[in-house]
This record gives C-alpha cells, structure tokens and sequence, in this order.
C-alpha cells in the first residue's frame, strides 16, 4: 500500500465504531418511525371516528329535540321545554367537542357551517315554544307531517353530509397511507438495516485486511527472525502503527545480522590466533624432530641404526599428518544424521575397532547395564569415532592386564554412558575448546580426541564430563537423552 494511502489504527477503529453506530441508530430511526407511524396514524384513525361519532350524535340528538318540540306542541306539554333545553345544551357540547377535536381549517368551516345550520333550526323551534296557543288545527295537522321535520333539517343534512364526506375522505387518504406504508415496510426496515450492516461488514473487512492480517505477518516474520533467520523481512504493509512495528523489527534483523556478523568475525578471529599457536607447536616439533634425524643421517654407518632413523622419520611424519586430518576433522562443520539404534550395541561397536589395541595390552572390558539396554537417537558414525576416541584414551591410560569398566544407566530420565580406567589419572582438565595438548602418555596422540568427543557430543546435545575415578584413574560420563527426537529415522 503507498504511503500516502495508509490509514491510522486509530482512525480505523474511530470509523468502524461510527459504522456500527450508524448502524444501531438506523435501526433505531426505522424502528422508532414505524412506531411514530403506527401511533399517528391509529391516533388520527380515532380521532376521525371520534368527530364521525359526535357528527352522528349531534345529528341524532337534533332529530330528538324535533321530536319532542313536535310532541309538546300537539300535547300542549309546557315540561317538554326543559327537555329541549337539555337537547339544546347537550348539542352545544357535542359541538364544542368537534371544534376541539378538528385539525384542519376545513374541518373548522364544516363543524361551524353545521353549527349554523343548526342555530337557524333552532330559532324556528324556539318560536314554536315562543307562544304554544298561536298554532292553530291546521298547523298541529301539519306538524304531525313526516315533511315537515325534514323541511327544517334539511339545511343542517346538507353542512353535515359536507362535514361526513370530509372526513370520509380524510380516513380513506389514511387508509391508503396504511396501505403504502404496509407495502413499504416489509422492503424498507430490511433495505436499510441491510445498508448498515453493509458498511458495519465492509469496516470490518477493512480491520482484516489492514490490521488483523498484517498483524499475523509480522507474528510469523517476528516468529522466523527468532528462530535466527536475521535475513527474513517482513512485509511493510497495513496500517501505519503495523507497519512502524515490521520497520521496527525488520530494522532490528538488520542490526542483529550486522552484529552477528561482526561477532563471528570477531570470534573467527579470536579462534584463528589461538589456534595458530597449536598448529605452530603441533607442527615445529614433529619438523623439528625430522630435520634432527635427517642432519645425522650422513653419519650413521650402522644399517640398523639407519633403519631405525629412517623408522623415527616416517613416524614422526604420520604422527603429523593424522595431527593435520584430525584438525580438519575437528574444524569441519557437523550435521548428524540420526537414527534410533541400541545403547549397547553402539558401544559394542567402538570396542569392536579398539579389539586389537585391547588385546595387545591385555586389558579386560567390564560391563554393567547390558541387560538394561536401551535406544537412542544418535548418528552412529559420529558418535562411533567420539567412543573410539575416549576408549582409546582409556586404553592407553590403563596399565596392561589392566581393566576398562563401561556402564549403562538410567538417571533422571537420561542416558548414562560411563567409561572408568585404571590409569593414573588425567593430570588436567579437559576443556571442549581447547586445542592445547595436555600430557599424554600416548606414542600416536593427537592432542585433538578429547575436543572432537566434545563436539560430537554437543552437536547431538549430549553432556561430556571428565572426573577422577574413586580409588585412581578417570571417569569418563556421557549423559544423552531417551526421549525419541523429531524427525529421526
């Protein structure tokens, strides 16, 4: 991702927490809207039927008023005049309840053109009570006509079918409102909490692929460089807090590897001037021996003499050559190749090539632990010449028709290898980089078994341990592992 183009964690976060809050207040809005809605629209759904009701009751109660005026101007019943009045002062009322319940001017004009209608019904009926003897025969005939009452409403029919198809009109434009919002809202409330969700799972995709992934990158990188890959990098991409890390760690590789590499060059070269002083000695005096022999050769007339010179030449150059194969053997980088294989039967084998060195010196081999034999994972070759060499420094430490102990033990879940001579003891301590030969009793000695045991051992991740035996000699201890290695054959 370019530069220009990368986001902040931060601003990440701040837009995905905005997204799921547009996301709960959409869903919010819709929902508290259809409620809106549906209350409105069931308030004014009453409130139409409301003024219909008082519409109906005004209409009913005039038609009873009617009614009784006619009644007590035939019976000549001067108490019908309260009931009137009570008619009169219930529609005034009723009337005061549809101006209250009206919402719109038009509804105003038809509850007052109603309520007009009515007051000029009202004066022709308050005459009629005005004097109840001025009505003669015929007119009491005429009252009892079913024409005459709608003569005096017909007015008032008029204002009142106006103000019933108004309403009916305006409960007909809600029932189509209904209709539509009915239709809409199995569509709209999904569309639009869909829409939210939309961006809620884009954010979201964004995290992933911004953060969360790159974040996984640069785990494995920092996982890979742990493990001594100073040269891996790890991608630089993501959000800007992601990528300062991977800089952070990819800069920190660089620096190890720089480090790494002085440190080695330092090491190589503190390696090279101790090992130069040995290659000197290890060489001059063998030179040296070679070049004293040969000066005296001229002089030697004795041909057993001459033999035996000539004998002390080529020793002293096979000596310095197996010094030289076993330098380059000790220098060269190992890699074991393991294998499970038996205990004992890799001990066996190391005596099996010290047979003949065992016999010349009639030494004995005592063993302890054969029958506790146990498996291993080792790279026999390797671990075949380090054993050689330790049982070759037992065979010459111990004195002839001495003894060699080998035993085989389990300690702390490890294997215990110990190799115990009856020589005099190691005059020094061994160390597993040292290169310096130590006293030895050894006609063809390297100086260099002990170090390559060492090695061996350590690039198997064995331990290798020399102590002072009780009651004289040395104790030689191998301890190994039991568990079976990853990846062994």
């Amino acid at each position: 991702m370019p530069g220009g183009s990368r986001r902040s964690l931060h601003k990440l976060l701040l837009f995905h927490e905005i997204a799921f809050l547009f996301l709960v207040a959409v869903t919010g809005c819709v929902s508290g809207l259809s409620t809106w809605f549906w209350q409105q629209s069931s308030a004014e759904s009453v409130r139409i039927n409301n003024l219909m009701y008082l519409a109906e009751q005004i209409r009913g109660e005039l038609f009873r008023q009617l009614q009784e005026v006619i009644r007590a101007r035939l019976l000549e019943d001067m108490q019908a005049l309260e009931v009137y009045a009570e008619y009169s002062r219930e529609i005034d009322r009723d009337f005061n309840q549809l101006r209250q319940n009206s919402a719109a001017r038009e509804e105003a004009e038809a509850i007052q053109a109603m309520q007009q209608s009515y007051r000029e019904i009202q004066k022709d009926m308050n005459k009629i009570f005005g004097d109840p003897y001025s009505i003669d025969y015929v007119v009491r005939i005429r009252i009892l006509e079913p024409q005459f009452a709608e003569q005096m409403v017909d007015r008032f029919e008029a204002s009142y079918t106006n103000f019933k198809d108004l309403l009916g009109a305006r409960h007909q434009r809600l029932d189509q409102t209904l209709r539509r919002w009915t239709l809409l809202a199995p569509v709209l409330i999904p569309a639009s909490f869909l829409i939210a969700l939309a961006i809620v799972l884009r954010t979201s995709r964004v995290i992933r692929r911004e953060f969360v992934l790159p974040m996984a990158t640069v785990k494995e990188g920092a996982a890979v460089i742990s493990r001594g890959e100073l040269a891996h990098r790890i991608p630089e991409q993501g959000v800007d807090e992601v990528v300062q890390i991977a800089q952070s760690i990819n800069r920190m590789a660089r620096d190890l590897a720089a480090s790494r590499d002085a440190l080695v060059q330092s090491e190589k070269q503190a390696a090279l001037g101790a090992l130069i002083p040995v290659v000197a000695h290890n060489i001059r005096n063998p030179l040296a021996s070679i070049r004293a022999t040969a000066q005296v050769l001229d002089d030697i007339r004795d041909p057993e003499e001459l033999r035996e010179s000539r004998k002390a030449i080529i020793d002293t150059i096979d000596r310095l050559g197996r010094w030289v194969n076993a330098l380059v053997s000790y220098l060269h980088p190992l890699k074991p190749v393991f294998r499970r294989v038996s205990a004992a039967g890799l001990l066996d084998a190391a005596l099996g090539v010290m047979r003949a060195r065992l016999q010349e010196k009639d030494l004995r081999v005592e063993r302890d632990g054969w029958d506790r034999d146990v498996e291993i994972d080792v790279d026999p070759d390797l671990m075949e010449q380090a054993l050689t060499g330790l049982l070759a420094n037992a065979t010459d430490a111990s004195p002839p028709g001495g003894a060699i102990r080998l035993s085989l033990g389990n300690r702390d879940g490890r294997l215990c290898i110990r190799i115990i001579d009856a020589g005099a003891g190691m005059p020094f301590v061994p160390e597993p980089a040292d290169l310096e030969p130590g006293p030895s009793t050894k006609r063809f000695g390297t100086g260099l078994g002990i170090p390559v045991a060492y090695k061996i051992c350590r690039s198997h991740g064995w331990d290798l341990a020399f102590a002072a035996a009780p009651g004289g000699g040395t104790e030689v201890t191998i301890s190994a592992p039991l568990a079976a290695r990853g990846g062994a054959a």
